[in-house]
């Protein structure tokens, strides 16, 4: 047998307020919390305290709340619709309980559920759009969570959006008929061009897609979002990547972003991996490219899902090209780059006043030329440095900035997995960088950074690379004599 549902003890309504009264008593904190609550409504606030705090009359002046300062009367509840007993003295909320029960008036007593008519709940406001949170009997602490997390799921332009569409509805009901075509049109307005437009602040433009979409009632164009996936943490994601992947139809991913960052899309999207890693690629960048055009073209709503962030190192420049050229539209939402996340590991400041004022993003292949690259020359002038990708090339790393004037003091901070569970810390100077090339136990994504500010770092738990210097030098050695 099916377990039966369980039954609420408190229905969860509406009420209209707009130029209603709404009664609060109380002068302090409690009072203060209800005033700010109701506060987001068009209702208008009556507060009966006879001594306010501070804080409740700085509220009642900016809003332009009605004071009633007096002892409460029953009286003062005359022509609300709903009243709060927020006195914070239990015999003072029970009369007005009471009172307002007597006169017809639903009234809520803070902390004392036993005087309420109904509950308040945790509030997330998107007017005109809400969402109303109640845990009767679990506590505010989890209404206040969950709360939080909705909050950060519903972008902020949700409620000019909510507001544009009320002022469509009616000449979509006119034009569309029931069914498909009208589903599908708010499903484009909500997911497509005016939706993307409000959330750049562009009203006007949303408005005038959402017309051309009511009136050529074409499917939406599609839309690429080159969103940066972070370091790995899923927790570092943005509020907006989150969102772009909820609404996605189709996930490109690269072949480092973790599956629990790629699990955080919709539950049916399409997944593609075209990742690359060293020595070993699914698909060209061109194939990439020619993927995101066909996907775009085809209507398809597509997250092009790339670790850190899509500008560095990302070749995202050669999609955004692509794209253009193409006539797809798309967006980027940055991401927090490794170098950012195996600084914050090390607790390690990349700028430090008076030792380092400048920075430098690189890859160790940069030094593959004859010729110095220009942030070598910065690195010795007193930059920081994070070389990405570095650790198969820290021998030519390390040698080259020594002969160029670096000195081999210089310290040197290694994460390898930054801001994952399993992330590894190694420390030490450039003279100690060439042994992580013979350490094979480091498969994962590794972020070097150089500079006299790395001496600012908490080294306690991490690793000196001293203590393999001399066994990679020995392994160097045997290996040229094998030669």
């Amino acid at each position: 047998m099916p377990q039966a549902t369980a039954k609420l003890n408190a229905f969860p309504v509406f009420m209209r307020v707009e130029g209603e009264v709404v009664a609060i008593v109380g002068g302090g904190e409690e009072a203060l919390a209800k005033a700010r609550l109701i506060g987001q409504s068009s209702a208008v606030l009556r507060i009966i305290a006879d001594a306010a705090e501070a804080e409740l009359l700085a509220f009642i002046a900016a809003n332009g709340a009605i004071h009633i300062a007096a002892a409460y009367d029953a009286a003062h509840l005359e022509g609300a619709v709903m009243a709060f007993a927020a006195s914070g003295n239990e015999a003072l909320d029970r009369r007005v309980a009471e009172d307002a029960r007597r006169m017809g008036i639903p009234v809520n007593a803070v902390d004392r559920p036993e005087l309420c008519d109904f509950f308040t709940p945790a509030l997330v406001n998107r007017a005109p759009v809400a969402i109303a949170i109640g845990t009767e009997g679990a506590g505010p602490v989890l209404a206040q969570m969950l709360r939080s997390r909705i909050d950060r799921m519903l972008s902020p332009s949700l409620g000019p959006l909510a507001s544009l569409a009320a002022s469509l509805r009616g000449t979509a009901e006119r034009l569309l008929p029931k069914g498909n075509a009208r589903r599908r049109f708010w499903s484009d307005f909500f997911g497509g061009a005016p939706a993307r437009a409000m959330a750049a602040g562009q009203l006007s433009q949303a408005h005038d897609a959402a017309v051309d979409l009511l009136l050529s009632n074409a499917p939406a164009s599609g839309h690429i979002a080159l969103v940066g996936a972070g370091p790995g943490a899923e927790d570092l994601l943005t509020l907006r990547a989150h969102r772009l992947l909820m609404e996605a139809d189709v996930i490109v991913h690269d072949a480092l972003v973790p599956e629990t960052i790629v699990a955080m899309g919709r539950r049916d999207a399409e997944r593609l991996p075209v990742g690359k890693r060293k020595g070993c690629h699914t698909k060209s960048q061109a194939e990439i490219n020619a993927l995101l055009i066909e996907l775009g073209r085809d209507g398809k709503r597509v997250v092009r899902l790339k670790s850190g962030d899509p500008l560095v190192f990302g070749r995202a420049g050669e999609e955004m090209a692509a794209l253009r050229d193409a006539g797809i539209a798309y967006e980027v939402v940055p991401g927090v780059t490794a170098a950012f996340a195996a600084a914050a590991d090390f607790e390690l400041p990349l700028t430090l006043r008076g030792v380092s004022s400048s920075m430098v993003f690189t890859t160790g292949h940069d030094l593959k030329g004859n010729s110095l690259p220009d942030w070598a020359k910065l690195a010795i002038s007193g930059a920081t440095v994070a070389v990405y990708m570095g650790r198969s090339v820290a021998a030519e790393v390390a040698g080259r900035l020594i002969e160029a004037g670096l000195s081999p003091d210089t310290a040197v901070a290694v994460v390898e997995n930054a801001s994952l569970a399993n992330r590894r810390r190694f420390h030490g100077t450039l003279a100690d960088l060439p042994s992580l090339e013979v350490r094979a136990d480091l498969t994962g994504p590794v972020m070097t950074i150089i500079g006299d500010a790395v001496a600012g770092a908490n080294f306690e738990r991490s690793e000196p690379l001293a203590a393999h210097r001399h066994e990679g030098a020995a392994q160097t050695a045997a290996e040229g004599a094998e030669r």
